[in-house]
């Protein structure tokens, strides 16, 4: 909501000198977000005044142009101009070049003259231009940066002004005021006026409050005005789509007549572009008391006004000139000839107030606000209307609303009003609230006092009265989120003043802490950040084809996914089965701004549905649902195993005298999934793998010793690096997190250090070609026995001297003993062990 300090002032005791800093800094203490300043100046910069035409000659040039060679007077006749400046003549009158044409000798211009600064940071000076010394500018709406008009220049007695000649018009257009823009949160919607913002910034400074509703002198009854007829036979949750319809009569408008430049202005800092005046005046009355409301071509109407909900495939034009097909929930204005607006939303093109409209019917409704929007979501029809009702307006300011712009109507249009009425529908009940006299303060842990609780309840405008134990509070017809007595609490907390609540810090109770699982995570995160990769966090929500692609190793496996039903974008329709498609998402970005050298990873949810997801209906509001309910809840939920994913592409350090970076490689994958089997004290079984998102032979499986697969790590298929634009030979892993975790030990011992000294032999052994060296390593392992500390695979040939078929794989086997030096006979023993197991499983000979 950005609220233009001028207009805020009528209505709050806002300081003279009080800038939108400044007023931000209030409603801060209220509750409000600061969001931005609006300020003209902060780009618009004079001396920029009002001139008149004098001459204007127009003079061909040989590019086929024809430029306008003009006198313009910028200070009246017989006074000296007091502005100094290079460019600036003396004698008031300026020679400045104009290639517009929609202007004559006499008219009333705004002149740039030399030392201005306009939008953009384009600065005004004399110049030699077209054979003339140009000093200043003839500017139009675009180039003041107040519209985006550029037909021609701005001619003030079109926009109903006569000021005198050399008139600040910085000031003449408003150009001084300066709005500030503040965040409302969903529940607080009549903070979406002046009216609703005026009153919270009374709170926020203890200063008085003068309601606009107050000024307008509505009649308290009406009669005999246009036919509406509220007929809802299919009310959502049982309430009325519409429960009050205002509308009032306004004959012999011009509605030609210029907006007055103070609404221009405000409309244009509140971020409201002016249109019409009938259009200007319905905007202006909205920001001003929050109530929207609508103008009708009376004309154009057939019969009474029906409001309805829409028959399936019911079609409207609406004013932005677009045929909207129409759901059998979509709430309507109609009249004899059909739908003319969609209620709260927007017109009907049909009813529109034009040019030759001459007599206009008001609309001020109150609609529900679910009804509102469901239809603003369902025809992605935003608009300023809809914005306020469907976080709910005030039912009691619709007569107000519309008296005002009866009264603006009249003022500014030249229209006279009808006596005559129309206000149809039901109040709603009043809510009164039991608030017991300690519950504000058990609730929010400070001590009030009873004239806090009162002064603060009557502030919001609520009727309190005192009774035994506490409170009966009613609440404002205008805070229709004041339900019970916890919102109650929550807005004494906050005029009190957020900053009297204490802040104590909870001592934690002996013996908790965090989890077992939450240690584990935070021991698993930090080790890979302590190895040199970089965290990141993607969006979880990613395209079917990447579920498709990274969710199942097998290209023919069956894939579930759960689909959302309103995502941000079609594209991404879908919660991730898989961390790795966002991940190389985030590679890519970086490595498409120059980013080349990458090792980043990510740890998260995964959502892996099975059987039904969700429920067939949902618990009633009020009361808490029964553990068997809880359970169907629950059992609704997808699977979310906790994932960590990694991404390695280019170097794996920056290039340095003396040192040549390594290229990242399948290797560096599996020695990041090893790190975190390590950090959790799980051993993970490394085997050939194949998945279709990485290398058909670059590929490895993930596993515990139980045989359960935990994941994959390799290099990228190459098809999908080209596709998505990364660097060849990227390597990628993902493992279940959580797998790992239940697999792993409550205490982690550590392994004995042996102070005896280490054997180390090598073996080669040649074996069939499609043998895993993976098997060959564990065999070796097992046929050593105890005295192996370690083996690990350093060399693999094929080739010359080797048969065809077959290779040679090169092992480093570490001995030690935990009570001896060992001799080089029992190294040479435990070694044989270990080649006659290799030889008598897979028919390994030694080289």
């Amino acid at each position: 909501m950005r609220i233009p300090i001028s207009w805020l002032r009528e209505f709050a005791e806002v300081p003279a000198g009080a800038t939108a800093e400044d007023v931000m800094a209030e409603l801060v203490k209220v509750g409000f977000e600061e969001e931005d300043v609006h300020r003209p100046t902060d780009t618009l910069q004079g001396p920029i005044v009002v001139g008149q035409v004098l001459s204007l000659v127009k003079e061909p040039q040989t590019n086929g142009k024809t430029i306008n060679w003009c006198q313009v007077r910028v200070v009246p006749e017989g006074q000296e101009q007091k502005l100094t400046g290079d460019g600036i003549d003396p004698s008031g009158v300026q020679g400045i070049i104009c290639g517009a044409h929609n202007f004559v000798e006499g008219d009333k211009v705004v002149v740039t003259l030399p030392g201005a600064v306009l939008p953009g940071n384009f600065h005004i000076s004399a110049r030699k231009t077209y054979g003339h010394l140009s000093a200043g500018m003839i500017a139009s709406v675009r180039e003041l940066g107040i519209g985006d008009d550029h037909d021609g220049i701005l001619v003030l007695s079109r926009i109903g002004l006569d000021p005198e000649v050399g008139t600040d018009a910085m000031e003449l257009l408003g150009l001084y005021d300066q709005a500030a823009e503040i965040n409302v949160t969903p529940d607080r919607g009549y903070a979406f006026s002046i009216r609703g913002v005026a009153r919270e910034y009374a709170h926020a400074t203890g200063t008085s409050f003068t309601d606009p509703a107050s000024k307008v002198q509505a009649p308290e009854s009406l009669s005999g005005g246009y036919g509406v007829k509220l007929n809802d036979d299919a009310p959502i949750y049982g309430k009325p789509g519409c429960d009050r319809f205002v509308a009032r009569t306004v004959r012999g408008v011009d509605a030609n007549r210029p907006t007055p430049q103070w609404m221009v202005s405000r409309l244009r800092l509140a971020g409201i572009r002016s249109i019409s005046l009938p259009v200007d005046i319905s905007n202006y009355v909205m920001l001003e008391l929050g109530q929207p409301t609508h103008c009708y071509d009376l004309d154009t109407l057939s019969g009474d006004i029906v409001v309805r909900r829409a028959a399936a495939g019911e079609q409207i034009t609406t004013l932005d000139g677009k045929e909207r097909t129409l759901d059998a929930e979509d709430l309507l204005i109609t009249d004899d000839s059909g739908a003319i607006g969609i209620a709260g939303v927007m017109g009907g093109a049909a009813t529109e107030v034009g040019d030759s409209t001459s007599n206009i019917l008001v609309e001020a409704a109150h609609f529900d606000e679910v009804s509102i929007a469901r239809s603003r979501r369902r025809h992605k029809l935003p608009s300023e209307a809809s914005k306020r009702f469907e976080r709910g307006v005030d039912w009691q300011v619709a007569g107000i609303a519309a008296q005002r712009v009866v009264d603006l109507l009249v003022e500014l249009a030249g229209g006279a009003a009808d006596d005559a009425g129309t206000d149809v529908g039901t109040a709603p009940a009043t809510v009164t609230i039991d608030l017991p006299a300690d519950f504000a303060a058990a609730r929010i842990g400070i001590d009030f006092t009873e004239d806090q609780i009162t002064t603060s309840l009557e502030d919001l405008g609520a009727a309190v009265e005192k009774h035994d134990g506490g409170w009966s509070v009613t609440a404002p017809s205008w805070r229709s989120d004041l339900e019970t007595k916890e919102d109650l609490s929550e807005e004494i907390a906050r005029l009190v003043g957020y900053d009297q609540i204490p802040a104590t810090l909870p001592v934690a109770p002996p013996g908790r802490g965090l989890t077992r699982v939450q240690q584990q995570r935070r021991r698993l995160i930090q080790a890979l950040a302590d190895a040199g990769l970089t965290e990141v966090l993607s969006y979880p929500f990613v395209s079917k084809a990447a579920n498709d692609t990274f969710g199942v190793a097998e290209p023919e496996a069956k894939r579930t996914a759960v689909k959302l039903a309103n995502p941000i974008s079609e594209e991404q329709g879908f919660l991730r089965t898989s961390i790795l498609p966002g991940l190389i998402e985030v590679a890519k970005r970086n490595h498409s701004r120059g980013f080349r050298d990458l090792a980043l990873f990510e740890s998260g949810l995964v959502f892996l549905p099975s059987g039904t997801v969700g429920t067939a209906s949902i618990p009633p509001l009020g009361a808490k649902p029964s553990d068997e309910v809880l359970d169907g809840l629950y059992d609704g939920v997808p699977d979310q195993p906790f994932h960590v994913a990694a991404v390695l592409t280019g170097h794996d350090s920056p290039a340095a005298a003396a040192h040549t970076p390594r290229l990242w490689d399948w290797a560096d994958a599996l020695d990041i999934a090893r790190l975190a089997g390590d950090v959790l004290g799980v051993e993970l079984v490394v085997s050939q793998g194949s998945h279709q998102a990485f290398h058909p032979g670059r590929a490895a499986r993930l596993s515990l010793r139980t045989g359960e697969t935990v994941g994959y790590a390799g290099e990228l298929h190459p098809k999908l690096l080209a596709a998505a634009d990364m660097p060849a030979r990227s390597v990628a892993l993902e493992f279940n997190a959580d797998a790992l975790f239940d697999a792993a030990p409550d205490v982690i011992v550590a392994r004995h250090l042996s102070t005896f000294p280490v054997a180390t032999q090598d073996v080669a052994l040649v074996v069939p070609a499609e043998v895993p060296a993976d098997e060959v390593l564990a065999a070796l392992r097992e046929g050593a026995g105890e005295l192996l500390e370690d083996v690990a695979l350093f060399d693999v040939y094929a080739g010359k001297g080797i048969e065809e078929g077959k290779k040679s794989l090169a092992f480093g086997l570490r001995f030690r003993a935990d009570d001896r030096t060992l001799t080089a006979d029992e190294a040479s023993a435990a070694r044989e062990g270990a080649v006659a197991l290799a030889a008598e499983r897979f028919g390994a000979v030694q080289r």
